[in-house]
């Protein structure tokens, strides 16, 4: 038996030499090379004993089979169903040949967003350049499909190598194909995408549908990471993906034990450079899996129906941070706090929330009631509206969150009395290298300074983008540029550190005129 292996690897390793390239390129020489050897009777036996000899190993007889798949024909991606077959063919031919191979999940991140932003035909239009750019990154002979809105797949042609480092080049070949801007009607649309691979040798099952979902696994881990990220599959991954649905169970205990709270991220002025004020963001601190960022519980208290508590929570930890900045001695003007719908709908929202600032002795003015731009756009005069109105009548500030992704109208902004609109990450993203961003932005700034409302930037993360928004006009930015969220311990030192950079920091002006 263990002959016949070595034979049948001996005979896979010829045929890869004789059916490869290199092969095709000494060809001319072999003939030449006889022909000057031993004259014309020569090159007759070469080219008699060339054939003979590809068809004694069986590239004639048994010539490694191609992958026949259907494409289509306009964008040259392969239908799922098709692609599913050709990952079977391909799992089983690196089995018996000991080729090597990969499969790649692509997903853009953010596809929802990116479609209120934009809409659908844009969304559409960046999904077919992205399958584009994503053929352009691979070989002819790789199998790329689409297999749903948002995400893409790639197996590998079996190659003879292919180790991790060559499959995170690739990886990252692809995602800055992908995100590189996008041109629609003279506008720079920006999309990030996140990748999941595995590589065959990897899969945690013999079968090919094992190999999809490590990939799928990858997947959801580089999701989980943030966007624009890549991971490669490891079978640590499948025992946190068991941890999940524990930690469905563990919801209610962690609302009410207090591991699941407000992480602060810092608001400052771009006139001042001053500290404005904080945003409250749940994080969850597991005793086993650590810091848990929102988008991997957020979900989960969703479906269990405990929005409205975890927004109980945020509140009385958020007024509990403002009583103790105060009682450092420190100037925290507020606080932001975002309010989900099913936390709106609630009628008797708007006594609850004087009674908790009754409660801690707090001034309206000092909670920023933010809510989702979606929240406004798709809300007719209900409740919600009433509750929204009742607060900014109360005295609370109200922030338009992600403005510029739910396309809420200027008669629903002045309606609600919005006292500041946070523009969206996406507009912010390079913009301090991108002409049309900028515009962009201005036009936001020029439309919120006629209505009279305050500015904030979100996703800030680099000095050149800091240094725009200021020059524009901006009022105040946020981002991981300006300091990352924190425990509320961890944040009278950041505010003591940012304070003694202020005082030999250049002050950023603006634009005039």
């Amino acid at each position: 038996m263990r002959i016949l292996q070595y034979i049948s690897q001996l005979r896979t390793q010829v045929l890869s030499v004789l059916t490869g390239p290199p092969i095709l390129a000494f060809l001319p020489a072999i003939t030449l090379g006889a022909f000057w050897l031993g004259g014309e009777a020569a090159l007759i036996f070469a080219s008699l004993a060339l054939p003979l000899l590809f068809a004694f190993v069986g590239a004639l007889v048994k010539w490694p089979s191609a992958i026949h798949i259907r494409r289509n024909r306009l964008t040259g991606l392969v239908l799922r169903d098709e692609f599913f077959r050709s990952v079977e063919d391909i799992c089983a031919q690196t089995k018996s040949s000991g080729l090597k191979s990969a499969n790649f999940l692509i997903e853009i991140d953010e596809l929802e967003k990116l479609t209120g932003q934009f809409g659908k035909s844009t969304t559409d239009l960046v999904m077919q350049r992205s399958g584009e750019r994503i053929l352009s990154a691979v070989r002819d002979q790789d199998t790329v499909a689409r297999l749903d809105d948002g995400t893409f797949a790639v197996c590998l042609c079996p190659v003879p190598q292919l180790d991790l480092e060559l499959c995170i080049q690739l990886a990252g070949r692809i995602q800055s194909a992908v995100e590189d801007p996008i041109s629609v009607d003279g506008t720079s649309v920006y999309a990030s995408c996140s990748i999941g691979f595995c590589q065959q040798s990897r899969a945690p099952g013999p079968d090919a549908l094992d190999w999809l979902d490590a990939a799928k696994v990858a997947l959801r881990e580089a999701k989980a990471c943030g966007p624009s990220t890549i991971r490669a599959y490891s079978p640590d991954m499948q025992k946190r993906t068991a941890l999940d649905s524990d930690l469905r169970s563990e919801l209610v205990s962690a609302l009410e034990n207090g591991q699941i709270q407000p992480w602060y991220q810092p608001q400052i002025s771009t006139d001042t450079g001053r500290v404005t004020g904080f945003e409250a963001l749940a994080r969850w601190t597991h005793p086993v899996r650590g810091v848990l960022t929102p988008d991997k519980f957020l979900p989960m208290i969703e479906q269990a129906g405990l929005l409205e508590r975890l927004g109980q929570v945020m509140l009385y930890h958020a007024l509990t941070a403002l009583k103790a900045w105060d009682g450092a001695g420190v100037d925290v003007p507020r606080v932001g706090v975002n309010f989900a719908s099913d936390e709106l709908r609630n009628p008797e929202l708007v006594e609850k929330i004087r009674w908790e600032l009754d409660r801690f002795e707090l001034t309206p003015d000092r909670l920023s009631v933010e809510i989702l731009e979606t929240v406004f756009s798709n809300t007719p005069d209900d409740i919600i509206t009433r509750n929204v109105a009742g607060l900014g009548a109360l005295g609370c500030r109200i922030d338009l969150d992600d403005f510029g992704t739910g396309h809420a109208s200027i008669a629903s902004i002045r309606r609600f009395t919005i006292t500041r609109i946070k523009i969206d990450r996406s507009f912010v993203m390079k913009a301090d290298r991108d002409p049309e961003q900028q515009r962009l932005i201005g036009a936001i700034l020029t439309m919120a300074e006629r209505l009279e409302l305050e500015t904030l930037a979100e996703g800030v993360e680099t000095v050149g983008e800091h240094a725009l928004l200021a020059q524009l006009g901006c009022d105040h930015v946020q981002g991981f540029g300006i300091g990352k969220p924190m425990p509320f311990d961890q944040t009278l030192d950041w505010i003591a550190a940012h304070q003694a950079k202020l005082q030999d920091a250049p002050r950023i002006g603006r634009e005039t005129g």
